[in-house]
């Protein structure tokens, strides 16, 4: 779920590098790993990362990219994988998949006319987290020793219910679905240049002199990726029904509104899928040698692409003395 509505809402802050430096952060996989994917499509020629077979492995050269933000200021990521979809997403599922297909048509469009910028612009649209992907950036996190762990639904519950058990210091997305999954504190702006943003659960509910029961409730009303909101209400009509009425019911029933789902969908906030069958070693022993020989004997990507990004790793950690390596 995106809701960038909840932006309005939520207590945010931009934090130094070094105030958070030391510090293991449970990262929602999926949306990490997608920004990178369609940036590297966008920027780089497809030649770098497609094999001779055909594959194309662009997160590849997306997750070399990005982990050295992690290893430059001393944090330790922990990537947590999506399991399984739930039925209450299958309407955001299909706008998706209907909006890829639409950039797929706009793509050979401007492939046939010859327009390469605005080809390369769709061809990031048309992006997906496929089979090969999942599996090859697992195997590159594996050979740098990046702790994963299997969300048995949806990642950012999964990093939220870490980070409230105190396993790690953080969750981090770029999505706000951890504020209502209740994650204490979110780091966010972990794929952007620039200080990252610091969600603060706590400091939001208290902003606005509420419980998270309450702000689950007013993310239902304006709408989330599980379900349509009540047309033309938006966070702060959305909050001042909900102060008002005491809570989602309160509001349906005074203000004539329907919500499709909306127990269900409730329920899903409040008691979401998560596991704690996991262990997180975070002394790390990346293999740096394996992971550049994975990357560019095993899946053809060119090496001066991904040289920069493996000398970034090799060299933070040494700095932060993370390296294990002999």
């Amino acid at each position: 779920m995106g809701n960038a509505d909840l932006r309005q809402l939520a207590a945010l802050s931009e934090v130094a590098w070094e105030e958070v430096a030391g510090s293991v952060v449970a990262v929602d996989a999926h949306n990490w790993l997608y920004r990178y994917l369609t940036t590297t499509v966008k920027w780089t020629n497809d030649e770098v990362y497609t094999t001779e077979a055909g594959e194309e492995v662009a997160n590849l050269v997306g997750v070399v990219q990005g982990l050295p933000k992690f290893f430059d200021h001393d944090l330790t990521p922990v990537f947590v994988f999506d399991g399984g979809v739930t039925d209450l997403k299958d309407d955001e599922v299909a706008e998706r998949r209907e909006q890829r297909e639409r950039a797929e048509e706009r793509l050979a469009d401007a492939e046939q006319r010859g327009d390469a910028v605005e080809a390369a612009r769709l061809d990031a649209r048309t992006q997906r987290l496929t089979d090969v992907i999942l599996e090859t950036t697992r195997d590159l996190l594996s050979l740098l020793d990046v702790p994963v762990v299997d969300a048995p639904a949806e990642g950012e519950a999964q990093a939220a219910y870490m980070a409230r058990r105190g396993d790690v210091d953080y969750a981090g997305s770029e999505d706000y679905d951890t504020l209502l999954f209740g994650a204490p504190l979110t780091l966010r702006q972990l794929t952007s240049k620039g200080k990252p943003e610091l969600m603060d659960l706590g400091a939001t509910l208290d902003r606005h002199g509420i419980i998270l029961e309450q702000l689950i409730d007013v993310a239902i009303l304006c709408g989330t990726d599980f379900n349509p909101g009540v047309d033309g209400v938006g966070p702060k009509t959305a909050l001042r029904a909900v102060e008002a009425h005491g809570d989602l019911w309160g509001a349906l029933d005074a203000e004539g509104w329907r919500v499709a789902n909306a127990d269900r969908v409730r329920d899903l906030f409040r008691d979401p899928p998560v596991t704690d069958d996991y262990a997180l070693d975070t002394d790390l022993d990346p293999d740096v040698a394996a992971a550049r020989t994975y990357v560019t004997e095993e899946w053809d990507v060119d090496a001066d692409e991904v040289a920069r990004g493996f000398d970034r790793i090799e060299s933070a950690l040494v700095q932060t003395g993370l390296d294990r390596w002999t």
